[in-house]
C-alpha cells in the first residue's frame, strides 16, 4: 500500500506537467505575468531552471508613435526642442528590453550655453570611460549608440570617440535628428536648465562586472551599405574660409600635382562633366582625406587619420561651398555622388556577410560535450538599421531594400530603424560591388548609406 502512495504523485507528473517538454514548459511559463512566475519558479527545480532561464535572457521589442507632442513620454527630458518644430508626420520610435549581462546608460554631450558654440568633447569622453570603468573595469564600452542633435557639426565629436576608444567599440547613430533622454547620472539631465545645452545624446552598453552565474554573452555586429561613388580627380585644398553662423566652409583648390587654383565654378563644372552620362540627379559630396592630432584632457596627442564628407551646397565665381567645417588648407578631398546601383549592390553583399554570420553561429553548436541541453547556440535577438533619409522608395525604385538583409536573414526579431541625417558608423564592415571588404581610411559619418546594427546573444552553458 505505502509503495503504491509513493508511485501515485509520479504517475500524476507524468500525465500532467511533467510530462511537458521544456520548450512547452517554457513557452507557457514565458506568458505569466511577474507574480505568477515567481510563484512557479517554486513548483520545483525543473521549473526554476526554466524560470530562470526566462529571466537571464535578452528580449527587445519596438514600437512607434506618431503622436507630434514630445509631452506623450511622461517622465522624458526633451533636448532644445518643442512642439512647434515637430510637425504632424514626426515619429517618437522607443526601442525597449533587457539586456542581462550588460549596463546601459544615457549620457549627454553637453554644452555651455554662456560659452562660445564648442561643445564640451573631453567631457563626454571622460563621461563614458568613468561610467565603463564603474561598470565593467575596462574604459570602453561594447557599443555606442549615438544620436545628434542638429545644430552642431558631430563630425568632430565622432572623431574624438574615435581617438578614446578601443577599435572593438562599435560606434552606430544618427548625427542630426531631434531626440529625448533621461540620465541615471542625475547631474547630466539638463532639461529646462539655463546653464547647458545637449548637443547629442550617447546611449552607452557596457559589460556587466557583476554579471550573475547563468548569464549570457550579448555580442554586437555591424556592417554599412555604401551608397555612394568617387568621381573626378583628387584636389588640394588651396583656401579655406569658415561660416560660423551657418557652419559651412568655403573653398578654392588645386587638383592633385597641378599647381594652377581653381574657383568653385570650374571646380563644379569638371565635376558636372564626368556627370553628364548620368540619367537623373545626383546628390553631391566631397570626401575629406583627414590627418590630425587627437587627445583627451592632458594625454599625449596621437596623430589618427578619416574621411569625412561634407555636401556640397553650390558655387561662385570664387568659392566651392560646402556644408560643415573642420577642413583645412593643404587637406585632399574627392568628390562623390550618390549612386542607386552601388548601394543595390553593396545591400545585397551585406545580406550575404549576414547569412554568412548565422551559419557560422550555427556551425558552432556542440562546444560544450556534457549534453545537447549544453550546447549553446548564438542567435540573433534584434537588430537596428540607420538609413540615410535619401534612400528608400524613391532611390531603388521599389521598397524595403535597406531593411532586407535582415528580414532576410532573421526574420521575426524585433527591429527597429530611423531615417538619418548622416548615418553614424564606427566599427564596421564596409563592403564594395564586389563583396569585399573595403581597405580605406577610417569612415565614421558616412552619407546614403545604411549601418546595420545586430545584437546577438550567446546563452551560458548549462551544468547537471
Amino acid at each position: 500500500m505505502e509503495e503504491e502512495t509513493k508511485k501515485k504523485p509520479i504517475e500524476e507528473a507524468k500525465s500532467g506537467f511533467g510530462s511537458l517538454s521544456e520548450d512547452i514548459l517554457e513557452k507557457i511559463l514565458r506568458r505569466l505575468p511577474a507574480p505568477s512566475l515567481a510563484s512557479a519558479a517554486c513548483v520545483s527545480k525543473l521549473w526554476y531552471q526554466n524560470c530562470n532561464r526566462i529571466l537571464s535572457r535578452p528580449k527587445l521589442a519596438s514600437a512607434i508613435s506618431l503622436n507630434p507632442s514630445l509631452e506623450v513620454i511622461g517622465g522624458y527630458c526633451c533636448s532644445d526642442c518643442d512642439d512647434e518644430r515637430l510637425d504632424a508626420n514626426s515619429g517618437i520610435l522607443l526601442t525597449v528590453g533587457s539586456v542581462p549581462g550588460l549596463k546601459v546608460e544615457a549620457i549627454p554631450l553637453l554644452r555651455r550655453t554662456k560659452a562660445p558654440r564648442v561643445s564640451m568633447a573631453d567631457d563626454l569622453v571622460v563621461d563614458i570611460r568613468n561610467y565603463t570603468i564603474l561598470a565593467s573595469g575596462c574604459t570602453s564600452p561594447v557599443a555606442i549608440i549615438m544620436f545628434g542633435g542638429g545644430d552642431i557639426d558631430l563630425k568632430p565629436i565622432i572623431e574624438k570617440l574615435d581617438y578614446a576608444m578601443l577599435k572593438e567599440t562599435v560606434i552606430a547613430g544618427d548625427e542630426k535628428t531631434e531626440f529625448l533622454y533621461r540620465s541615471g547620472m542625475e547631474s547630466k539631465n539638463v532639461c529646462e536648465s539655463t546653464k547647458y545645452f545637449s548637443d547629442a545624446v550617447a546611449l552607452v552598453f557596457a559589460r556587466d562586472r557583476e554579471k550573475a552565474h547563468g548569464i549570457g554573452d550579448i555580442q554586437f555586429h555591424a556592417a554599412l551599405s555604401n551608397g555612394v561613388s568617387a568621381i573626378g580627380p583628387r584636389y588640394k585644398a588651396a583656401s579655406v574660409r569658415v561660416n560660423g553662423r551657418d557652419c559651412t566652409t568655403w573653398l578654392t583648390a588645386k587638383r592633385e600635382g597641378e599647381h594652377e587654383i581653381f574657383d568653385g565654378q570650374r571646380i563644379l563644372n569638371d565635376i558636372n562633366d564626368e556627370l553628364e552620362n548620368r540619367i537623373g540627379g545626383a546628390d553631391l559630396y566631397i570626401g575629406v582625406s583627414k590627418h590630425r592630432k587627437y587627445s583627451i584632457e592632458r594625454e599625449k596627442p596621437r596623430s589618427m587619420s578619416s574621411l569625412a564628407f561634407h555636401g556640397v551646397m553650390g558655387v561662385d565665381e570664387e568659392y566651392l561651398f560646402v556644408y560643415g567645417s573642420g577642413i583645412r588648407t593643404a587637406d585632399y578631398f574627392q568628390f562623390y555622388h550618390s549612386d542607386p546601383n552601388i548601394a543595390l549592390s553593396s545591400c545585397n553583399n551585406v545580406s550575404i556577410h549576414l547569412r554568412d554570420l548565422k551559419v557560422d553561429w550555427n556551425s558552432k553548436r556542440g562546444l560544450h560535450p556534457l549534453s545537447v541541453a549544453n550546447e549553446c547556440k548564438k542567435e540573433c535577438i534584434g537588430g537596428f538599421v540607420f538609413a540615410c533619409r535619401g534612400r528608400g522608395e524613391s532611390f531603388f525604385g521599389r521598397p524595403n531594400v535597406d531593411s532586407s538583409p535582415i528580414l532576410e536573414n532573421f526574420p521575426g526579431v524585433p527591429l527597429a530603424g530611423i531615417y538619418c541625417g548622416g548615418e553614424i558608423g564606427r566599427g564596421i564592415s564596409i563592403l564594395n560591388a564586389h563583396g569585399r571588404q573595403e581597405e580605406s581610411t577610417t569612415r565614421l559619418v558616412h552619407v546614403f548609406s545604411t549601418v546595420y546594427l545586430v545584437l546577438s546573444y550567446t546563452p551560458a552553458s548549462m551544468e547537471h
